[in-house]
């Protein structure tokens, strides 16, 4: 099925399974670029390649290191199977994306978050069907993918253990990147059976000073049973019922064996801990690092034009535009509905420019109040009006300098602020409020917008000549209700927000979606699919009862008829409102919507008669 599944995708990126992929690899300074960006990852992995190596070698294999895009960072292989690597670039700088060079077993272990094996044919190039690779992802502290690491052979070479050696190393890899990431904090190593302490099997936690819950290896999540998101709300205490300092006492004993802990789920266990002193601030660090900036970093890495082209025509035909006005001087202008990821194909242009090393600066120009917007965008010098910051403030435009300026709702933005801004890009010079130096600026324009310019030029509300020199590419983001891609779509944010597990829609579902108007496109999108992963069961199957009620409200689905049981006994109208009610709810999943539906009242009459019921 996964295969199946992979195939899907590579079919919606419009690859022909003939086609001679393109192999070439990164430039000199991209490769170097490349490298720098994963200095970490290749450290800790590399010692960790080393040894596979030594288990695999003279079998005509390779062992891959990937980036988290499927680019290749370091290999190690048998000299007779080089040349062989050489056809299909198994080299530095190379691509092995999904969307690059179909269905592999790195772009799909990526693309699943879970270890692949792709062997011969399962390929979805045939220049590739020669190969069999077994590939497992390497996570991060906080559970996000950062790289894949991959076993590659002739297909006729095929060792059924690969992968077990495989997955092995990169959970060697992923205890090491944890260890060095938490060295001062409180370490907790756990597992229900003694002999596995100190092996790739236990469970790691780590906790701050004073017990608060940080991070926990891929093994300690799967004993705890929660998902990292849930156990950020937890402490030492909650997990293991002791306060944090029973372990302090514990190690205060001249001879400390093991620890004895409960879990919460009332499984025991046998835990040993290190670093039981006061942590530096360096524990506490790494994970804000992890929480908040690791979003936006894995969000702008995934952000690339590659990533957003699934499949739609009318997105396919922007992107091909876009990708032509690269690196040129040439402003571009994205117009399209709220939600429809306008911010998100900016900094896919961005990443995917020359500029990418430098910064990309978004400015919501509907949410800065229009006493502030001037001070935001130009900055301003000590002293320039009362409120100011000490030692002024350089301005979001040269934040932006050498990088990309994105203005998001660029029509609301004020038409004296609109006079200043055009001023800028025709003389590429920024006078901060209160200074009387000007100063130079380079930079990228892209700007947004979900309102009609050339209304709002025809009614006195946007200048003409600012929207001449904005406009020189522009392109329409489709609603969510015109794409065609909808599935793909609904499968990146998915995986995008499961932390690694794999949910799927059921089939009502996917027909609901399908015949929905999404007003709030990718926003409703994300927002609903987030909520409903929360309220899966075990099958982690999504179900009709696990969505939003208010979006349950908008649909206009079939009322499934009531039938009650027929009986002989007089009732009650009290007990046959009850008997309603209940099997209204039994037929319909325990979902309160569709049983209001089908008994033609509102939610809030069925919420009030549970609670007279419960209270009587």
């Amino acid at each position: 099925m996964k295969i199946e599944q992979a195939h899907e995708r590579s079919a919606a990126y419009g690859i022909p399974r003939t086609a001679m992929p393109d192999y070439g690899p990164l430039g000199k300074s991209d490769l170097a670029d490349l490298l720098a960006q994963n200095r970490v990852l290749h450290q800790h992995a590399l010692p960790v390649m080393e040894n596979l190596y030594e288990q695999i070698v003279n079998t005509h294999n390779m062992v891959i290191l990937t980036d988290v895009h499927g680019l290749i960072i370091h290999t190690l292989g048998d000299a007779d199977f080089l040349e062989k690597a050489d056809r299909v670039a198994l080299s530095p700088g190379v691509a092995w994306s999904e969307s690059s060079k179909g269905t592999n077993a790195i772009g799909t272990a990526i693309a699943e978050k879970s270890p692949t094996i792709v062997h011969a044919d399962q390929h979805y190039l045939e220049a590739n069907s020669f190969l069999t690779c077994s590939a497992a992802p390497i996570f991060d502290v906080m559970g996000n993918v950062i790289g894949v690491l991959d076993v590659t052979g002739d297909q006729h070479n095929f060792h059924k253990h690969t992968m077990a050696l495989v997955r092995m190393s990169a959970q060697m890899i992923e205890n090491q990147l944890f260890a060095s990431s938490f060295q001062d904090a409180i370490k907790l190593s756990f597992h229900s059976r003694p002999e596995f302490l100190g092996t790739l099997m236990e469970g790691i936690a780590c906790f701050d000073s004073e017990g608060r819950f940080l991070s926990a290896s891929r093994s300690g999540l799967f004993q705890l049973g929660l998902s990292m998101s849930a156990l950020q709300a937890h402490t030492f205490s909650s997990l293991f019922g002791l306060p944090v300092s029973a372990l302090h006492a514990h190690y205060r004993t001249a001879t400390p064996g093991l620890l004895t802990l409960c879990l919460h789920n009332g499984v025991r266990v046998y835990a040993k801990s290190q670093n039981l002193k006061p942590p530096s601030t360096a524990a506490r660090h790494v994970l804000d690092n992890a929480r908040q900036p690791k979003v936006v970093e894995a969000r702008s890495k995934l952000s690339s034009l590659h990533y957003l082209d699934t499949g739609d025509e009318q997105v396919a035909r922007a992107i091909d535009k876009l990708q032509r006005v690269l690196g040129r001087d040439i402003s571009i202008l994205v117009t399209g509905e709220t939600g429809t990821g306008k911010e998100l194909l900016a900094q896919a242009v961005h990443n995917d420019s020359p500029r990418k090393s430098s910064p990309f600066v978004a400015v919501n120009c509907a949410s800065i109040p229009e006493t502030l917007i001037e001070s935001e965008l130009f900055g301003y010098e000590d002293g320039a009006f009362t409120g100011a910051r000490k030692k002024g403030n350089i301005g979001k435009i040269l934040q932006a300098n050498g990088g990309t300026l994105f203005l998001d709702e660029i029509g609301d933005m004020p038409l004296n602020m609109q006079a200043r801004l055009l001023r800028v890009l025709q003389e590429r010079m920024v006078t901060p409020l209160g200074s009387n130096k000007s100063i130079p600026v380079n930079l990228a324009l892209i700007c947004a917008t979900n309102r009609n310019l050339r209304e709002m030029i025809a009614k006195g509300e946007f200048r003409d000549d600012l929207y001449y020199r904005l406009n020189g590419l522009v392109v329409r983001l489709p609603p969510l209700r015109e794409r065609s891609d909808l599935d793909i779509v609904i499968s990146k944010v998915l995986a995008t927000e499961s932390e690694g597990r794999q949910y799927r829609l059921a089939p009502e579902v996917v027909q609901v979606f399908h015949t929905h108007g999404w007003p709030g496109n990718f926003r409703q999108l994300t927002n609903l699919l987030r909520t409903a992963i929360v309220m899966t069961d075990a099958d982690m199957e999504i179900r009709l009862e696990h969505l939003a009620e208010d979006f349950l409200e908008d649909l206009d689905l079939p009322v499934t008829p009531l039938v009650l049981p027929k009986s002989t006994k007089a009732a009650s109208l009290d007990a046959l409102e009850m008997d309603a009610i209940q099997l209204a709810l039994q037929q319909h999943g325990g979902n309160v919507t569709a049983a209001a539906r089908a008994l033609g009242v509102s939610r809030n009459t069925i919420y009030r008669k549970q609670a007279s019921w419960k209270n009587g």
